[in-house]
């Protein structure tokens, strides 16, 4: 019998499961794939720490940059944490003063460029592909090295790690006692979901509806590269935010249990990063479709990618590369959701997160002291059970 139950073993999963520990509780973290397949496979990385606009997004963005910066020494192993440029590119025919606007409640202000004043930033940048750019103070780190160094410190601590896949939850009566997995079953006192865009359907195997929603993510990766990619970059005018936005009408949200659909055109996000190891990821495309499983041409896809990247970075758009996709979760209104559900109080949600990279840490150590006892005054306001009044 454990204390805690993890399902997800993403950047989400492996984040709280480590604090869940280090927090003095017995864990096991139950993950399907032993090499990252969700959305922590197919991020950029990025730190968004200036986007907080409301006191407890800013909160939240202190926070989870600060702990960024000292996870490497806690856990003994280098997530490849750095300081980075990031550039919010500018279209030619749009209004830089009109998108600067968009911009105006953000914790740290943006510093508007032209386009020569980017692209001295950023020399790959193509100056007639762009009318300016947004420059912000970003951080970076590796996903895969973030998840490896946790899962490390994890078993360090004496947690458990095992892979196989939960095929639903373990009810006896009216209690939640665990997850019944393709291994056997495990029984725990609480069980915490961070299963990302696949939260949805577990749940809704025990008949308990969810507010997740997911994007199909699709990017190319392409091996060391010699060219040198300064900055991340990034559309100021970011289409898969607002794809999200439209697709999440509380009216329509028994469709996204109906395989087949596809509630909105596809769109693509010109942008890419160079990793530590000058591996370079360029994409995204982003589409709304309701089966997890739905086929993808791959050729059509990687096309439609390259296309669109080589208006803004042509050079990176040219390399050789690997079509990848997976799923990328999110709530209905940007917030993560995080707590307990109300149809079990031992059972917890934690997933939905836009940002994962710069809320994940904060919120995972906020969350294993608020379940030891402590008071908090941001998780109640993350309460999947937020929207039962809607």
């Amino acid at each position: 019998m454990y204390d805690w139950i993890v399902v997800g073993g993403g950047i989400t999963g492996i984040s709280l499961s480590y604090e869940l520990q280090k927090a003095g509780f017995s864990v096991l973290l139950i993950e399907q794939h032993q090499q990252l397949q969700g959305g922590s496979s197919l991020g950029y990385g990025g730190i968004s720490y200036w986007a907080g606009t409301t006191l407890v997004t800013q909160q939240l963005c202190q926070e989870g940059i600060a702990r960024q910066r000292e996870l490497s020494n806690e856990l003994e192993m280098d997530t490849e944490f750095r300081d980075i440029d990031l550039l919010l590119t500018i279209e030619p025919d749009a209004d830089p003063q009109e998108i600067l606007s968009q911009y105006a409640s953000c914790w740290i202000a943006p510093t508007l460029l032209n386009a020569k004043e980017a692209c001295d930033r950023e020399p790959l940048l193509n100056p007639k592909g762009i009318g300016g750019a947004l420059l912000f103070p970003h951080g970076h780190i590796n996903l895969d090295s973030f998840v490896s160094a946790h899962s490390q410190a994890i078993q360090k601590l004496g947690g458990e790690i095992i892979y196989t896949k939960v095929d639903s939850l373990l009810i006896e009566g009216d209690r939640l006692v665990g997850v019944r997995t393709e291994q056997g079953e495990f029984r725990s006192n609480q069980v915490v979901v961070c299963a990302g865009a696949m939260s949805r359907s577990l749940l809704k195997t025990s008949g308990i509806r969810s507010r997740i929603y997911y994007t199909h993510a699709e990017a190319i990766d392409t091996e060391p590269s010699d060219l040198e990619l300064r900055a991340m970059v990034m559309p100021a005018d970011t289409k898969r935010y607002q794809l999200e936005g439209a697709t999440t009408n509380i009216d329509q949200d028994s469709i996204w249990d109906i395989a087949g659909h596809e509630l909105l055109p596809p769109s693509v996000d010109a942008g890419a990063i160079q990793f530590c190891d000058r591996r370079i990821r360029f994409g995204q495309l982003s589409r709304v479709l309701t089966d997890p499983y739905a086929a993808i041409d791959p050729i059509q896809s990687e096309a439609t990618i390259r296309k669109q990247v080589s208006k803004i970075l042509p050079k990176i758009a040219a390399l050789k590369g690997k079509w990848r996709n997976c799923l990328v979760a999110f709530s209905s209104d940007n917030l993560p959701l995080v707590g307990s559900l109300k149809e079990y109080e031992n059972l917890h949600l934690f997933s939905g997160f836009t940002s994962p990279t710069v809320y994940v840490p904060a919120l995972s150590r906020r969350f294993a002291a608020y379940v030891k006892g402590q008071p908090d005054d941001i998780i109640p306001l993350l309460s999947p059970q937020r929207f039962s009044q809607q």
